[in-house]
């Protein structure tokens, strides 16, 4: 098929198709005596995968490094260890998003927090005070492993 048909099948820009190709993700392209590309009908598929991979969070290059040159060749292990990596990437961003979140909200609590007879500049002050404290307490404190409960 030619590149507007596999575009129109696809939802992708015709440019993308292309660029794909020229990275190296879609492969098995022939061109055409004329010089037109003609695609395999098994590109509607790898152009899903590629899609629905980066969709998953996977980087062009991950999914060059995971894509066979023929979707009939998977190695399965390589595929489902692939995958349990992008899901332990996946789990620690979400805690280093969590963790983020929650110094957001308790910085956004302390900055509510405002005496009423303060102004948002003394408040502002109190605020980072506090906040150089709590670095300071954190960097004074022993590595969380080696502390012991009683």
């Amino acid at each position: 098929m030619k590149i507007g048909e596999l575009a129109q099948r696809t939802g992708l820009a015709p440019s993308r198709i292309r660029f794909y190709e020229r990275i190296g993700l879609l492969k098995a392209v022939e061109r055409q005596a004329n010089g037109y590309r003609s695609y395999p009908a098994d590109a509607v598929l790898a152009l899903q995968l590629i899609a629905a991979g980066q969709r998953a969070g996977f980087s062009l290059d991950e999914l060059r490094a995971l894509l066979p040159g023929d979707l009939a060749q998977w190695e399965h292990g390589t595929l489902l260890g692939t995958l349990r990596r992008k899901v332990r990437d996946i789990e620690a961003l979400q805690a280093q998003l969590a963790q983020s979140k929650a110094h957001l909200l308790e910085l956004v609590a302390q900055i509510e927090a405002r005496p009423q007879d303060m102004d948002c500049a003394a408040n502002a002050r109190r605020v980072l005070s506090e906040m150089r404290l709590e670095e300071a307490d954190a960097a004074a404190a022993p590595p969380a492993k080696a502390r012991r409960r009683p």
